[in-house]
């Protein structure tokens, strides 16, 4: 994920027991993540305590890096403050929150036997200064002389401020040869690497004349801010450049040479929460590979195994990546296909039969449903083959395509021991589906070699068929036993390996919502 999502948490209660039997409850929060991979729950913080009151709106918020494409449990214990009096706690998922209408959930608080609790209201906003982007360009005039025999060689470093009054670097210009008048070349920044998100704090810029040895020479500093610089966009900035040094030397001392600001522009970057919180939608199909190769299913070597006390290496993976994407999907209904097996009743080869048998709705109810599904198809179809991707792939693209807007994005995952019979016509699938609202996730599971994944995956060498190349990166590949620690500790593992397998979607979502020109809708007030 884009490193810097920050994401506020608002919290509310309301209708809380009451407690207290002189006056109302005096109620406080307290936030505890859990520890990723594990069943440990840290404290991360808790809110001010509001006296008196059973519906606290509360003012201290919560501040949370948010990934995407991890699973980030968070449990709400409400209290009496002071007292040790429970009054009740809620567990969510970080994801829930932000895939919920316009970011906002509402959830029962239970743990106190026997009585009603009231509820907890959650409010997740992306902090907004997060995401903007500057662009600005600089030059110099009459900079002090450092060099004995030509004119100096100037170069800016850029630090912005620290709310304990150090400095931290954020950007170093490029060094201009032998000049007193240097002109750089524009340069792009985050604001939050500028300042933090704060426009009054201060910019500090040192100017340098760049030496080989790495002996740069200090030729002068001035301070601004990011609320200055940003008035350049109607008129030029010039700043003295100072020398502390030479100023208590020399009595005429006026400058060690001037640095005019020639440009300055913002952009917002939009994000992945700003379309999910603007309403788009992703929805999630399944499609299973049901091919001989993976053996019977009744045997233990087979891949489609499952014994009474482990889930197959299929059943693990739809649970892994299913459980993340399922908070961003509003209506839990997730269409689910299986490939290259005889379908009852005439045996005929199916390359995408609906695993609950419904050819009219292939959806099943939420990630439990397509388990449930899946197991039931294994018990009544025969595995046969060959293995072909294509046309589960063209049906999603079909769906796809219905609706271009920007408000629906699909994410088709395929699980698969990967040895494919149609590559051309796949190729061909996936190239044509690159201009759609769509992801294609592949996991391999079994000991096969995947070189013909890596090649659909097309990090390295961007896929083409018959000279067309794909529009966009959209096939992300992992293969399943990359993940399979030796400790058989299985929620690590799983947690990793949806972890790496969704990690690009946010990516491929915003490549496509780019490449045409998609604003994210405002989230009603």
């Amino acid at each position: 994920s884009v490193p810097g999502t920050k994401v506020e948490l608002t919290v509310s209660c309301r209708n809380l027991l009451d407690m207290d039997t002189f006056s109302k409850s005096d109620p406080v929060v307290v936030l505890f993540v859990q520890v990723s991979g594990s069943s440990e729950w840290k404290e991360f913080g808790r809110t001010e305590v509001i006296d008196n009151t059973l519906n606290p709106d509360f003012v201290r918020k919560f501040v949370l890096d948010y990934y995407f494409e991890e699973k980030q449990n968070l449990r709400f214990d409400v209290a009496l403050f002071g007292a040790q009096d429970f009054l009740g706690q809620a567990f969510v998922a970080l994801g829930e929150v932000i895939g919920s209408q316009r970011g906002r959930l509402e959830r029962p608080l239970t743990g106190v036997p026997g009585k009603r609790c009231g509820t907890i209201l959650l409010l997740a906003e992306e902090l907004s200064n997060c995401r903007d982007i500057v662009t600005m360009q600089l030059c110099a005039n009459k900079l002090d002389k450092k060099d004995f025999f030509g004119k100096s060689d100037p170069f800016l470093v850029f630090y912005r401020s620290n709310e304990d009054g150090t400095f931290t670097i954020c950007h170093k210009t490029e060094v201009v040869k032998n000049t007193l008048n240097p002109v750089w070349q524009p340069f792009t920044i985050p604001v939050r690497a500028l300042c933090n998100g704060d426009y009054d704090r201060t910019v500090k810029i040192d100017v340098y004349d760049w030496d080989r040895d790495g002996s740069h020479d200090f030729i002068g500093e001035f301070a601004t801010s990011y609320r200055e610089l940003s008035r350049a966009q109607s008129q030029f900035t010039v700043y003295e450049v100072l020398n502390p040094r030479k100023k208590c030397k020399k009595k005429k001392y006026v400058n060690s040479g001037t640095v005019t600001l020639l440009s300055f522009s913002v952009e917002s970057e939009f994000t992945f929460v700003d379309y999910i919180r603007g309403g788009t939608q992703l929805n999630f199909t399944v499609a299973i590979d049901f091919t001989a190769s993976n053996g019977l299913p009744s045997q233990p070597t087979s891949l489609h195994y499952a014994s009474p006390y482990q889930l197959s290496a299929y059943a693990l993976a739809l649970k892994a990546v299913g459980e993340i994407i399922q908070d961003y999907d509003s209506d839990k209904l997730f269409p689910a296909y299986g490939f290259g097996a005889k379908v009852p009743p005439d045996g005929k080869i199916s390359h995408q039969f609906p695993l609950n048998n419904n050819v009219e709705n292939p959806s099943c109810a939420g990630i439990e449903g397509v388990l449930e599904s899946y197991l039931q198809s294994l018990r009544t179809v025969q595995l046969y083959g060959p293995t072909n991707f294509a046309p589960v792939i063209n049906q999603v693209a079909g769906t796809a395509a219905q609706v271009t807007d920007g408000s629906q994005y699909h994410v088709l995952l395929i699980i698969t021991d990967g040895v494919i019979s149609d590559m051309l016509q796949t190729k061909e699938a996936i190239v044509t589906a690159s201009s759609l609202p769509m992801s294609i996730i592949i996991v391999g599971v079994g000991p096969a070699e995947f070189e013909a994944m890596e090649e659909l995956d097309g990090d390295e060498v961007r896929l083409s068929s018959r000279g067309r190349y794909a529009e966009r990166d959209i096939v992300q590949f992992v293969p399943f036993r990359d993940y399979v620690d030796d400790s058989g500790n299985q929620v690590l593992s799983m947690a990793r390996l949806a972890k790496d397998v969704l990690a690009e979607i946010p990516e491929q979502l915003l490549s496509y919502m780019k490449t045409r020109d998609i604003k994210p809708r405002r989230p009603d007030p």
